[in-house]
């Protein structure tokens, strides 16, 4: 093995070594009379030269006359620092260089998202992680998210279906099966003919969703699987591998169609567990505005169907109510636990989290109790669930430990309060410590301000209050109740001068207390 990686190592060396022995001779030098010392200093210039990038580089300037000029482009909103861009970016450079050639060509480009000039268009795009793709056509009239592959032969092979016309024709008996084996949903639209306006709502209906599921149209009903339920053109068969197998819709108003797509796409009830965790299902669960009602068992024990049973059940139940089901193995989901404050002792459990991140809980939870249990959260009669640690007997040191139990009485308090949203096991939190550390030292004499910080895996953050979507997430809370988010360089001097800039005059309240 050693020896065929020497003669691997050779090869490539043989291979490099004829590129500055190439541009001696264009210079007009002869190769076979260069010296060592100018083969050298030609090989140092051909590895720093750039190599041709097949992406295009946008930003704020120039990105809106870009997209205006285009019918169908791709661009990837990155950070230079984020892990995934950088894994993601010789996958897309070499399915940007494949794509060029396509017919018609399909450009891929990219935004640092990072970059102070660009966070707004990156806002404005809701780029709220990276890398953030983004599908944008007829000259920016319709963007939609790219949820395709991160390799680049799947990168081309899906951004080549996605060129074409939004349904294909269905030309076969097996082909809806065929269909089925790769997507978890199959939309048949049976027309007359297709010069309709059936047939054109429903290629406008499908343009923006031809990411999400698989369209195909046919003027023969006889290619359909399931004829035990006949179906008379025009009309709209989905087809899904879970659940009732299929629904039907006669409404051809586009606004109907999306709704009936979106509706009848969705899992009664959604899996996760290490087998099931597709990201497509777990997205359109947890993107959906409605509340999110969770049971966590352990799915391997004796009894777990007789809960999957009751479970089911009470999404039928709950159909039509603002509510979405996902049951969970509890033995996959350990910080999904920690999240909803739940120890191991307390499973099975089901838990309600509202549409304002309001927490119910059901400790212990029967088959038989479910449905009731829910109809009591439906009624307004559960109290909600609180995560909080302990309030800290002594707080003495210079940043001060916030628990939610306490995060009113510090934010009203009358001072401003620099707040560190941390996880312990954050890397970046634990980079952070001996800097914020200084920070603190530095205003502990100033009895306006508070330098404080608050485990966010053991304590409910209120989300109306504090955005916090990574770790560290660090806030000034105003004197006057002013939220801003830091986004500055984690420097002692930067954080101080974001103190001063953003704090307000200390306000008289009716008591405040010593420890703060």
């Amino acid at each position: 093995m050693a020896m065929m990686r020497s003669v691997v190592f050779c090869i490539v060396v043989l291979i490099a070594a004829q590129l500055p022995l190439a541009k001696l001779e264009d210079a007009g030098g002869d190769p076979k009379s260069a010296t060592p010392e100018e083969v050298t200093v030609a090989a140092d210039e051909a590895a720093a030269a750039p190599k041709e990038s097949f992406v295009v580089v946008l930003d704020a300037s120039n990105f809106t006359q870009f997209i205006k000029e285009h019918a169908f482009i791709v661009v990837e909103f990155y950070a230079p620092w984020c892990g995934h861009c950088k894994r993601l970016a010789p996958e897309y450079e070499k399915a940007a260089e494949e794509l060029k050639s396509n017919d018609p060509p399909i450009i891929l480009a990219k935004v640092d998202a990072d970059e102070e000039t660009n966070k707004p268009l990156a806002a404005e795009y809701g780029v709220s992680g990276f890398p953030t793709l983004k599908i944008i056509e007829n000259k920016g009239e319709n963007v939609r998210d790219y949820k395709g592959p991160r390799e680049a032969a799947g990168i081309v092979a899906f951004l080549k279906k996605q060129t074409g016309p939004a349904s294909e024709e269905l030309t076969s008996v097996d082909q809806v099966a065929s269909l089925l084996e790769e997507n978890d949903v199959v939309i048949v639209g049976v027309f007359e003919h297709y010069e309709s306006e059936e047939f054109f709502n429903f290629t406008k209906a499908a343009e923006p969703l031809r990411s999400d599921y698989a369209f195909v149209h046919t003027s023969d009903v006889s290619l359909l699987p399931i004829k035990i339920v006949t179906l008379v053109g025009p009309a709209v068969r989905l087809f899904k591998t879970f659940d009732e197998g299929f629904n039907d819709i006669k409404d051809f108003s586009v606004e109907a169609l999306t709704e009936f797509y979106n509706e009848a796409s969705f899992r009664l009830v959604t899996e996760l567990n290490l087998e099931s965790a597709k990201a497509a299902q777990l997205d359109k669960f947890f993107n959906s505005p409605e509340s999110k009602v969770f049971l966590f068992a352990n799915l391997s024990d004796s009894d777990a169907n007789e809960y999957k049973e009751a479970f089911k059940k009470l999404a039928n139940f709950g159909k039509g109510k603002g509510l979405r089901f996902m049951i969970a193995n509890a033995e996959d989901v350990e910080n999904a636990l920690q999240h909803f404050g739940i120890d191991k002792e307390g499973l099975p459990a089901i838990i309600v989290q509202d549409t304002n991140n309001k927490k119910f809980v059901l400790d212990n939870a029967k088959p038989s109790e479910l449905e009731a249990w829910l109809q009591s959260y439906l009624d307004g009669k559960l109290e909600e669930r609180v995560k909080s640690d302990p309030i800290p007997e002594t707080n003495d040191k210079p940043v001060k430990v916030i628990v939610t139990k306490s995060l009113n009485d510090f934010i009203t308090s009358g001072k401003n309060v620099l707040l560190e949203f941390y996880a312990p096991w954050c890397g970046h939190c634990k980079a952070l410590e001996p800097t914020y550390e200084e920070v603190a030292v530095h205003f502990q004499d100033d009895h306006n301000i508070i330098v404080a910080k608050m485990d966010a895996t053991t304590n409910d953050v209120p989300s109306a209050l504090f955005d916090v979507r990574g770790f560290p997430t660090i806030y000034l809370h105003s004197a006057t109740g002013v939220a801003t988010i830091y986004d500055g360089e984690r420097s002692k001097d930067e954080l101080i001068k974001f103190v001063n800039r953003h704090r307000s005059p200390a306000q008289e309240v009716e008591t405040v207390k010593d420890e703060l």
